[in-house]
């Protein structure tokens, strides 16, 4: 509820910050400013964050946040709004001063403006809202204590106040001095986009949406998904690939290094056991060759030579898998034994 200074105002005002400091000296605590100035991620830009009441008994008062921005310089200033409201003088002190202050001065509002602070945000060069945010306005109210002639006095205060709150109003949306007091009169609380529409805004700023996909690069011919296995990047071109294309290289052959696939452990049982395969399938030791003896028959012909044993597998590796597969001319065992033909089987050393 906006809080306004009944008459002889000056005066109110004084004994107000008197009875504030009282207050506070009797409960031992120290006054809690309700404004901070600092310095935002942009050096040419300094930030004013009023985000408590505008003035009142706790807080400081608009004279010292005055004199805290002669010390800016900076070429913008960004003031942040989470309000309710508070002193109508107060409010309107502020108000001026940043009219009159030489930097550009955009008003965020980030979680309401409402009452005087409303009246603040509307002395910006730009005005925004936050998601979510809102921002009301409504008629002065107050207090007194009197007779029926102070009372009729409070009311037409009270209407000259409001009439000057919705002057402001109209000097930044549009409209008529009547028109907003109607507005006033309903307390009439604004959504972002609603503020907008009204004049009292210049943008609702949106909402990010979770959970949206990063547009691709234009330049990008595949997602960095698809790029992140291409293996091309090794020299793999692909299986059945016999023929290059023109103007290719010709085919890759890749290699794996088993060793470090499967562990040095499990490698070396595999050795014992290539070695134990190797042993018992080793021919016995050669006997001396008989004496050549004379086959021919009577009409000259030899008899047909008996088959020549397979040579000894080429390596350790061959003769294990050459053991574990059957010659019976299916499609996969031709598969693994191209697999394990020697020139194809080294292992990278790399």
């Amino acid at each position: 509820m906006t809080i306004v200074l009944p008459g002889r105002a000056g005066v109110f005002q004084a004994r107000q910050r008197e009875q504030g400091e009282r207050e506070r000296a009797r409960l031992g605590v120290e006054a809690r400013s309700w404004y901070r100035i600092t310095n935002a991620a942009d050096p040419d830009e300094a930030e004013l964050l009023l985000y408590d009441e505008i003035g009142g008994w706790w807080g400081c008062t608009a004279d010292q946040l005055i004199a805290d921005l002669r010390g800016i310089t900076a070429p913008r200033m960004r003031v942040r709004v989470n309000s309710p409201g508070g002193s109508v003088f107060e409010g309107v002190a502020i108000a001026n001063a940043l009219r009159s202050h030489p930097a550009s001065v955009t008003v965020q509002v980030d979680g309401i403006a409402a009452s005087i602070a409303s009246v603040i945000a509307m002395a910006g060069d730009r005005i925004e809202m936050a998601p979510n945010t809102m921002l009301m306005i409504h008629d002065a109210s107050g207090v007194c204590l009197g007779n029926a002639a102070d009372m009729e006095e409070m009311a037409e205060l009270l209407d000259l106040i409001s009439d000057n709150i919705a002057d402001a109003y109209a000097a930044r949306a549009g409209g008529t001095r009547e028109q907003w007091r109607e507005r006033m009169r309903a307390e009439t609380w604004y959504l972002p986009e609603d503020a907008v529409e009204n004049g009292l805004a210049d943008e609702a700023i949106p909402a990010p949406k979770a959970g949206t996909p990063a547009e691709p690069d234009e330049d990008d011919d595949e997602p960095d998904m698809a790029r992140a296995w291409d293996l091309a990047a090794y020299g793999y071109t692909g299986p059945g690939r016999d023929e290059p294309k023109a103007g290719e290289a010709g085919r890759t052959t890749l290699t794996i290094d088993i060793a470090s696939a499967l562990g040095e452990g499990f490698v070396e049982q595999l050795r014992t056991l290539v070695r134990k395969e190797v042993a018992d399938r080793s021919p016995a030791p050669a006997e001396p060759a008989p004496a050549v003896e004379d086959n021919t028959d009577a009409a000259g012909t030899e008899p047909a030579a008996e088959t020549a044993e397979p040579e000894p597998p080429a390596d350790d590796w061959t003769a294990l898998v050459a053991g574990l597969i059957t010659d019976d001319g299916d499609d996969w065992s031709a598969l693994v034994t191209n697999l394990i033909e020697p020139e194809s089987s080294s292992a990278a050393t790399d």
